[in-house]
């Protein structure tokens, strides 16, 4: 019988944009394979893949949500006692505590995470960080094992005792090395591409790949720029992502406007041609304020773009500072102003760190091997299993 495997998350968009490369080629190793999130655009594209999708109720929202969590939990119990998944794999806050203990009541035989990165961090109240490390300590308890992006994240959960050493294990992070490929875009697709943004030839363009909150550092690049363009005159900023209006964080791109920077912002909203917004553009930037693997300086790096990012958990992971870019303290527009400013007077430097990105992303990055580990991992779990079962 075909083992099924079930990977939970909290909107339909993480399933596509961060997990169908992996849903497939889980499919591919001969797993029946189901999405479960909550009901969203993406799971046309999932369907288009050949990849069924279950709706859970999951409310996405900044903060707690517990009578609406209590009943995205009991929908959850209900579905895997339904379908009788061998493996239910979860993945980002919400699923990593609900969907874990919705699996073991309904008596799933394998649970999985894998951990993009902890929603506590130090900057929290400490009365907000502990409840947050106790709720990660019961969805842990809850799994398997604990497949780890970031390496740090790894001490983290020892150190906070959030689980033993023997169930977590580093999984890192990949992305499609082939198709974020610089050399793979025809130089007219790229101006066709400027002219369509309107950008000018030969304006230096600075990037941003994400969600348009302040956690992720949207305010201080807005500070940053108007910074810059005292500096570097024809500047433009290209900011890629939605308007996440879920969020209490939510920054509307008419903020450009009170930076005095609106002619120099483009917002392009929700997209999916990344490899190619990527390659109109000559830096990236990343000024997050919590990550767990930011799998867009991934990108970044295997377009051969220089990267300034945040010197946080994470972001440290995914650049190797001063050589393929530049790590600044986070919530700091002066520092990172400081740095778009120099490497885009540095074009040397800057062609020198897309060069090594793209080395290091090929030789660190590649989302193959992130697909064997998790396999791996299955095949370990069922194996022990049905050892144990045919023991008793």
């Amino acid at each position: 019988m075909t083992p099924s495997v079930a990977h939970v998350t909290t909107i339909a968009d993480s399933l596509e944009l961060l997990l169908l490369d992996q849903l497939r080629a889980i499919r591919g190793a001969g797993y029946t394979v189901t999405g479960l999130s909550a009901a969203g655009p993406a799971t046309a594209v999932l369907a288009r893949a050949g990849i069924p999708h279950l709706a859970v109720p999951f409310v996405r929202a900044s903060g707690l949500t517990p009578l609406a969590d209590l009943r995205a939990l009991g929908h959850l119990v209900r579905t895997f006692r339904r379908e009788r998944f061998a493996v239910v794999h979860t993945h980002t806050a919400k699923p990593d505590l609900y969907a874990a203990i919705a699996a073991r009541a309904a008596g799933v035989p394998i649970v999985v995470t894998t951990l993009h990165g902890f929603y506590f961090h130090d900057d929290m109240p400490r009365r907000t960080r502990r409840l947050f490390v106790h709720l990660a300590r019961a969805g842990m308890a809850c799994c398997d094992a604990v497949l780890s992006q970031n390496p740090e994240d790894i001490d983290t959960a020892i150190r906070e005792r959030i689980c033993p050493p023997s169930k977590i294990a580093l999984l890192g992070n990949g992305i499609d090395v082939e198709r974020f490929d610089r050399a793979r875009i025809p130089a007219a697709t790229t101006a066709d591409l400027r002219r369509e943004l309107g950008i000018p030839p030969g304006a230096p363009v600075v990037g941003f790949v994400g969600r348009l909150v302040a956690e992720k550092g949207v305010p201080e690049l807005l500070a940053a720029a108007a910074a810059v363009r005292a500096r570097v005159p024809d500047v433009r900023f290209l900011f890629v992502g939605w308007h996440d209006r879920a969020k209490q964080d939510a920054i509307d791109p008419s903020a450009a406007a009170r930076h005095g920077i609106a002619d120099r912002c483009v917002f392009t909203g929700h997209r999916r041609d990344i490899p190619e917004l990527m390659s109109a553009m000559d830096l990236f930037v990343l000024p997050s304020h919590r990550e767990g693997f930011p799998r867009t300086v991934m990108e970044a790096s295997a377009m051969g773009l220089p990267v300034i990012a945040t010197r946080i958990r994470g972001c440290r992971t995914a650049v190797d500072d001063g050589e393929t870019g530049v790590l600044v303290p986070p919530r700091d527009p002066g520092a990172l102003a400081t740095a778009i400013a120099e490497i885009l007077g540095a074009p040397d430097r800057a062609r020198a760190m897309g060069r090594a990105g793209r080395r290091l992303a090929t030789a660190r990055f590649d989302q193959r091997t992130v697909f064997a580990t998790v396999l791996a991992t299955y095949e370990r779990l069922l194996r022990a299993r049905a050892d144990r079962m045919q023991r008793r």
